[in-house]
């Protein structure tokens, strides 16, 4: 469908409609976006999400907390990663799900979702695999830069052959060009000065003129909901604390050698 003939059907401009897909319009209106989902056949949860994401995008805050706004199954964090060119993260306490093997994912997808059934706890865990796709496709992998606490290598999960083998595909994973993996050791303390949740940064590269094809967000994610940030400033916060854990953590070799010797300790 032609954005003349988009347009038209909404009862708008063609320039106005171009400048709403572009992201260049200075106001968003429901009406366009519930007209705009229906000549384009999105179903309810789709439609609800772009609903909630217009509701949220007139809000002036410094934070996107979307809670109710928008379904629970659809993520917004899986659109912005799927678009990434590099993901920078700390993970405290677990492993990224980038980075998990099946046992391990379906061993949290379990605890997490107790009352699914089988069949759908394989589908967490299929999803959860498929994104991983991302960094070790051929053309063009996102790069990943994480930062491991080393209580995700102590923390067991599942049982100790699922750690071994978790850990393993941690060391394998760290050889790929495109990822950067160090882990925090607990002799490190506190970097900080205080303790730091998990976090990532998603960057989506430059133009050719050197300017971001889109503003950097930081994903926080909670118990109770997730929160984004765009502010260029906290971006810069969140940039200088990942530097902060990444400079008093092992190098890359180290944290390879300490993820391997923990392996070899699960299967002893």
């Amino acid at each position: 469908m032609t954005i003349p003939e988009a347009a038209r059907r909404i009862e708008r401009g063609s320039s106005t409609l171009q400048r709403l897909e572009t992201g260049q319009a200075e106001r968003i209106r429901l009406l366009d976006v519930r007209e705009l989902c229906s000549i384009y056949s999105a179903d309810e949860t789709q439609t609800a999400a772009l609903m909630g994401l217009a509701q949220q995008a007139a809000v002036k805050s410094w934070w996107h907390e979307y809670g109710n706004l928008i379904p629970a199954n659809f993520d917004v964090y899986m659109g912005l990663e799927a678009a990434a060119y590099r993901l920078t993260s700390y993970v405290p306490d677990v492993v990224l799900g980038l980075l998990q093997t099946p046992d391990y994912a379906r061993v949290l997808a379990r605890s997490n979702n107790p009352d699914d059934t089988d069949a759908e706890i394989d589908q967490r865990v299929q999803l959860k695999l498929k994104r991983q796709g991302l960094i070790t496709r051929k053309s063009q992998p996102a790069h990943l830069d994480v930062v491991l606490l080393e209580c995700a290598l102590r923390r067991l999960v599942g049982g100790p052959k699922t750690m071994a083998a978790q850990l393993r595909r941690l060391a394998d994973a760290s050889t790929l060009s495109n990822v950067t993996l160090r882990v925090l050791p607990f002799a490190a303390g506190i970097p900080l000065g205080d303790p730091l949740g998990p976090f990532t940064i998603v960057d989506f590269g430059t133009r050719n003129a050197g300017k971001p094809i889109e503003p950097s967000v930081v994903y926080l994610e909670s118990f109770t909901g997730d929160m984004y940030l765009e502010k260029h400033d906290d971006v810069e916060r969140y940039h200088e604390a990942h530097e902060a854990v990444r400079q008093a953590s092992l190098d890359e070799t180290a944290s390879r050698n300490l993820i391997r010797q923990v392996a070899r300790e699960y299967v002893a």
